[in-house]
């Protein structure tokens, strides 16, 4: 019993589990495998467009995300797509002004039944749970 959890252990700490190596978080492709897929999620084929295939922990689905150089000559002279070189959409990822990060927040719908998550859930609960009382009262 204790040779086979010392073994499993030894697994581990090579990381393989079973036989099969553990694949990095995030990995740079040269192109994608679904370059169809990848047109759709904002890919195009030209210098300065990289792709990264991302390790996702449910299920261990890998996505390929597309990702643009805003620096790259290519992209600062394409005036369909020079937008994002400006300061205001730095780290747009980080902030949740991508496409999912909108879908995440709940800010896809729209009239009064979406109130509650606008400008964010967190945001809204503070406005509602906050008393403002005047300073002589």
């Amino acid at each position: 019993m204790e040779e086979e959890a010392i073994r499993c252990d030894e697994i581990l700490a090579e990381g393989q589990v079973m036989g099969v190596p553990s694949a990095p978080f995030h990995l740079r492709v040269n192109h994608p495998t679904r370059p169809d897929k990848a047109c759709r999620l904002g890919y195009k084929a030209k210098q300065g467009y990289v792709v990264y295939r991302v390790r996702v922990r449910r299920g261990g689905r890998k996505r390929p995300v597309p990702k643009v150089n805003p620096a790259h000559n290519a992209i600062s002279n394409d005036p369909r797509i020079n937008w994002i070189c400006n300061p205001v959409h730095k780290h747009r990822e980080l902030r949740g002004l991508t496409s999912a990060g909108k879908k995440y927040r709940g800010l896809r719908g729209n009239g009064h039944l979406h109130h509650k998550a606008q400008p964010s859930r967190r945001a809204n609960w503070k406005r509602n749970n906050t008393h403002s009382l005047r300073l002589y009262r």
